[in-house]
């Protein structure tokens, strides 16, 4: 279920805590392939099922880069923030990728808001996110995101 924020005032409130994890989302080896076509990275351990099959994790995984654009994604799946104008991302501080991310798999995130800084008309949040994959005990990204909300 998606949490409603309001506002600077609603971010405040949820600074240091763990959030309910986002629902599940699908990694699939056709989303592996459309993400590898836009960037142009086309790595075998990513496309060839029957190669990728024979290397060291047997099986497909998912590009890091591609985990990590779900990010915004699976934080909108997390939280729905009310009363603001906008709101951009501001980039991104850690990223690690502890665990690869086989295909098929599903993966949630799970967020915890750091550091919330005010500034006139705006606040800026690094939401700290470890993305986990289904049945498996390590995650396969861990990083600090920077989102700004304008009023």
């Amino acid at each position: 279920m998606t949490l409603n924020v309001t506002g600077i005032e609603g971010l405040r409130s949820l600074a240091g805590m763990a959030l309910e994890p986002s629902p599940w989302v699908e990694i699939s080896q056709e989303r592996v392939n459309a993400f590898a076509t836009v960037t142009e990275d086309r790595q075998w351990i990513h496309v060839d099922p029957e190669r990728a099959g024979a290397g060291p994790f047997g099986t497909t995984v998912a590009h890091g880069f591609l985990t990590v654009s779900l990010i915004p994604h699976l934080w909108h799946l997390t939280a729905r923030v009310e009363g603001m104008g906008m709101a951009v991302n501001y980039g991104l501080d850690r990223v690690r990728f502890p665990a690869p991310l086989a295909v098929p798999s599903r993966i949630r995130g799970c967020f915890r808001i750091e550091r919330l800084i005010e500034a006139k008309g705006s606040v800026q949040i690094s939401l700290h996110v470890t993305i986990e994959r289904e049945s498996f005990a390590k995650p396969v990204c861990a990083a600090d995101m920077l989102v700004r909300y304008y009023t």
